[in-house]
């Protein structure tokens, strides 16, 4: 809301009408020692007209000329009509549809969006999005759990390849609910290390989790690591960027028989990176698999007279049962992200996403070849990559980023606070957004930044 209605005449008769005395009788439920009545850190109210110079100038210091950072979420070229058309009113108010067949519009919308991400991913079915990522994964992992009857132990391996947030995350939700998190270390390639998996063969494993590319855009086998799930009785988790799966193969046809669950970030998808979100996640699984598929689904079918109609198939019971029975309790969907998805897949097709993953590819190595000619630097990690590539420095990384971010460029991603052993690496990112001018002046900037191995910096 832009502002607040309410007149403090408005206010006593609506706590008349319920027999309120005052407005903190409503919260007398909270104990008084968790109640916070000292505000005393709160800066003073500012005017509407404060408020707006402030935020104009938070949203200045965010702006940079150019971005090579990517590690979980993508600058992509968003057509116009997409968010022209996503913004629309019809389209901006509508959220879930809880009188279903009275949302034709929104229905059929989900329809669509989850016809596509079944399409892209290689799986039977997809849920109408969750929150983000991260949480997918938290939800394809108790999804698994619930669904590998045959194991006891609720482990599920985790490579160091992924993304560290989306681990941070999944272990804060599944945590409480006894399920170990077990991490599988990388080898020198920047890939989950086979030998190191290898040691638990035969054991109860309840789930392997599969990035793919991996948090170093590193692309990993993800055929051996499907069957290796296959062969030891774990369910298998595709991690997957939605850009990628353009051009490689999707986790429905990975190893012999697929993974039966994937997950990931919806973003490259049409949602700009606004500062960090909103986002959303999907997550798409066999058909064997529904019935622990959080959210709801939506199907196509026709009415007495013959007329196409679009209906809630199934609705997971999150909301409307005892917490303890719910398949999960993140009870939301993005539904005007998964609009603004479903536009700008439309608008491109199948053929227009191959074109964009190629043009990322093919500019990532190109940057990889510009950088590659400094002397000092090196990619930490040979190929196949997608579009993300480990750059190892002669000088330290945050200083080398500070330089960059000095000339308006956004360097990349220092991975020591993540990967001890990598503190002198960057992970960097170039999408179809790059041009040859815009990766010769990051070679450029970076190379006057690292000239005399740092001794400026």
């Amino acid at each position: 809301m832009p502002f607040i209605p309410h007149t403090e005449n408005d206010t006593r008769e609506m706590l008349a009408a319920i027999g309120a005395r005052a407005i903190d009788d409503l919260f007398d439920e909270i104990p008084a020692a968790l109640r916070r009545l000292d505000l005393a850190a709160l800066p003073d109210a500012l005017s509407e007209q404060e408020i707006r110079r402030l935020m104009r100038a938070r949203a200045a210091e965010d702006e940079i000329e150019l971005n090579f950072i990517g590690a979980g979420a993508y600058e992509h070229h968003i057509p116009a009509a997409v968010w022209e058309v996503a913004t629309r009113g019809e389209y901006y108010t509508a959220y879930t549809p809880y009188q279903a067949e009275a949302s034709q519009g929104t229905l059929q919308l989900i329809y669509e969006y989850q016809t596509m991400m079944a399409s892209l991913t290689g799986l039977d079915v997809s849920n109408a999005s969750l929150y983000d990522g991260a949480s997918a994964l938290a939800e394809a992992i108790l999804m698994a759990v619930r669904s590998n009857r045959k194991s006891r132990s609720n482990r599920v391996l985790m490579p160091a390849s992924l993304h560290p947030l989306y681990a941070a995350a999944a272990q804060a939700i599944t945590v409480s609910q006894d399920i170990r998190l077990e991490r599988v270390g990388i080898d020198s390639r920047g890939r989950t290390d086979m030998a190191a998996l290898a040691r638990y063969a035969g054991q109860d494993v309840t789930a392997l989790v599969i990035p793919q590319p991996n948090v170093f855009g590193a692309l990993e086998d993800v055929d051996a690591l499907a069957d290796w799930a296959a062969d030891n009785g774990a369910v298998g988790i595709g991690v997957v960027n939605p850009t990628a799966l353009a051009l490689l193969e999707p986790p429905g046809a990975w190893g012999r028989a697929g993974v039966p669950i994937a997950c990931g970030e919806g973003q490259p998808l049409g949602v700009p990176l606004s500062s960090g979100g909103p986002y959303f996640g999907f997550l798409t699984c066999r058909e064997d698999f529904v019935r622990q598929l959080p959210g709801r689904l939506v199907g196509r079918t026709v009415d007495l007279e013959g007329k196409q109609g679009f209906t809630l198939t199934l609705q997971a019971r999150e909301q409307h049962i005892r917490r303890s029975r719910a398949t999960s309790n993140i009870c939301t969907n993005q539904g005007l992200m998964v609009t603004a998805a479903t536009i700008y897949m439309s608008l491109l097709g199948p053929e227009g996403l191959r074109r964009v993953a190629l043009a990322c590819h093919a500019q990532t190595r190109a940057l990889a070849a510009k950088v590659g000619t400094i002397p000092g630097v090196a990619l930490a990690f040979p190929e196949p990559y997608f579009h993300e590539v480990v750059l190892r420095l002669p000088a330290p990384p945050a200083r080398v980023l500070e330089a960059l971010a000095a000339q308006g460029v956004g360097g990349g991603v220092a991975l020591g606070p993540w990967y001890p052993d990598l503190a002198d690496c960057v992970l960097v990112c170039a999408t179809e957004t790059k041009t040859d001018a815009d990766l010769e002046r990051y070679a450029r900037i970076l190379r006057a930044a690292l000239d005399g191995k740092g001794a400026r910096l």
